[in-house]
């Protein structure tokens, strides 16, 4: 694992510009799949990939999708988006956002071919996905990705839970750690109203939200709010834009990344779900000491149309190969696979939504790629 070697991950609070589209993309999708589910046929032939701009009050929503007539006539962009924009706190007066609805068909290149295809159960697109696991937290997650997470979904907690009522919904954080495991910066950006001081936020921020998710940290070493103040946020401050955190998204910096965002995509699409099989491999080698491992690193690569991946390697932390343990225990992983043995079709008691914000992975009790398989 990395341990001895110095280390930094950032994160972003639900009420980033970026993390807003990300979030009106999963809602968008999680509605399509309830509206299919009420038609179980209709859900083979459910394909979406929705894109987002925001900035001030104006959202552009983009994209392509191939939806039963059934399904896309009930779907309000606008309303879905303007849920989203209330939800995450930007204000009670959601008829204030402007929401273009430019979402257009699928090109049938796409779901067409001799036995290929999507429409034949093979990948939409070319591609690398990453999947990762390590010992050293028990959400099996880089230590440092972790608490720049939980910093953030703390600032989120207090805010939500009015214990500082001050917070608005805006929040980015960064911790960094030396070869010896010690924090040696933490940062934190948090939106507020104009009206408190800055010594009220920095030491409130300090009590309540840094020594409690990182410990006895020394407030030298802890930036908050580095320019002064942080008044004008979310996608009036800096615009939003669909799987712009991909890297917060998974692993933290630590991790290497394949480049394709998840929000949006529905689970035919390698993007997400060959990304999401990986973790859930990873994991499954962690919890199991697959060779010994402490960390796990997999990669797959898929080419378009096919129904198996070009590529499977898998790595521990040692650099021993434990790709053939792989082969032999996932010998399928094609997307119709990988998206029945997830249930990523049908979820059952969470949503994509959540996912578009604190990460996709470290939920252990909440998403079903974060389960460890019985091998």
């Amino acid at each position: 694992m990395s341990q001895g070697v110095a280390r930094t991950a950032e994160h972003v609070a639900a009420g980033h510009p970026d993390k807003f589209c990300d979030q009106v993309a999963d809602r968008i999708l999680d509605k399509v799949l309830e509206y299919g589910a009420e038609d179980r046929t209709s859900l083979k032939g459910i394909r979406t990939a929705i894109e987002c701009l925001a900035k001030d009050n104006l959202l552009i929503v983009s994209g392509e999708v191939k939806l039963p007539e059934a399904v896309r006539s009930r779907l309000d962009i606008v309303e879905l988006a303007r849920g989203v924009w209330s939800e995450i706190g930007y204000s009670m007066n959601p008829e204030e956002l402007t929401v273009i609805d430019h979402i257009r068909s699928q090109s049938v290149d796409i779901a067409h071919g001799s036995g290929t295809g999507t429409d034949a159960g093979g990948a939409g697109d070319q591609g690398i996905m990453v999947g990762y696991a390590t010992d050293e937290t028990e959400e099996m997650v880089p230590d440092e990705w972790l608490l720049a997470r939980n910093l953030c979904k703390s600032l989120h907690d207090h805010r939500v839970g009015g214990t500082i009522p001050w917070l608005r919904s805006d929040c980015k954080t960064q911790v960094s750690i030396d070869s010896s495991d010690k924090i040696t910066s933490v940062i934190v950006a948090a939106q507020h109203a104009d009206t408190v001081s800055t010594p009220e936020i920095h030491q409130t921020i300090l009590e309540r939200v840094v020594f409690p998710v990182v410990g006895d940290v020394d407030p030298a070493r802890v930036t908050i709010n580095g320019t002064g103040r942080f008044v004008i946020g979310g996608p009036t401050g800096d615009a939003g834009v669909v799987g712009r955190k991909i890297v917060v998204d998974a692993y933290g910096p630590r991790v290497p990344v394949g480049g394709g965002a998840y929000s949006g995509k529905d689970p035919s699409k390698v993007d997400r779900s060959a990304a999401y099989m990986c973790r859930h491999i990873a994991k499954t080698v962690v919890a199991h000491k697959v060779g010994g491992a402490k960390e796990c690193t997999v990669k797959v690569a898929y080419g378009i149309g096919k129904h198996q991946p070009e590529m499977v390697t898998a790595v521990s932390e040692t650099g021993a190969d434990l790709s053939a343990w792989v082969h032999e225990k996932f010998p399928d992983l094609s997307p119709t696979f990988i998206t029945h043995h997830l249930e990523l079709f049908e979820p059952k008691g969470w949503h994509y939504f959540d996912s578009a914000a604190y990460g996709h992975y470290g939920r252990p009790d909440y998403f079903p790629w974060e389960r460890v398989a019985n091998v």
